[in-house]
């Protein structure tokens, strides 16, 4: 077992959840050596009017990772992926040219999601 902290994106068509990653390292050994993941997020939480407690909804996903190998798709989805958190497209297809030879990315296959909401009253 192997946990890290990953930025992600959704893609709400197909069902899986894209991540980045460098091409080498200990994150991508271990994806090679057993492609079964889970992955675990949680929103920032919110209090109803006039309670103390607050109220956490969170997910967590088992599945199948691999690495995209083609090109053309891994581009597209680090953009889709890019746009959730660059502030303007033009950065993201400037990052794209100057960076997106280097880029890999992960594709999660879900096979089991779990979630729940949490009042930690």
């Amino acid at each position: 077992p192997y946990a890290f902290p990953m930025n992600f994106y959704y893609d709400e068509v197909s069902g899986k959840i894209y991540f980045h990653a460098a091409k080498t390292g200990h994150k991508m050994d271990a994806i090679r050596r057993n492609d079964k993941v889970s992955f675990c997020v949680h929103d920032a939480g919110y209090r109803n009017l006039g309670e103390w407690a607050l109220n956490i909804k969170s997910v967590i996903v088992f599945g199948r990772i691999r690495v995209l190998e083609d090109r053309e798709t891994v581009i597209e989805k680090v953009r889709q992926f890019a746009l959730k958190y660059y502030p303007t497209p033009e950065s993201v297809e400037d990052e794209i040219r100057k960076d997106g030879h280097a880029v890999q990315c992960l594709e999660l296959t879900i096979e089991h999601m779990t979630g729940k909401l949490v009042n930690e009253s």
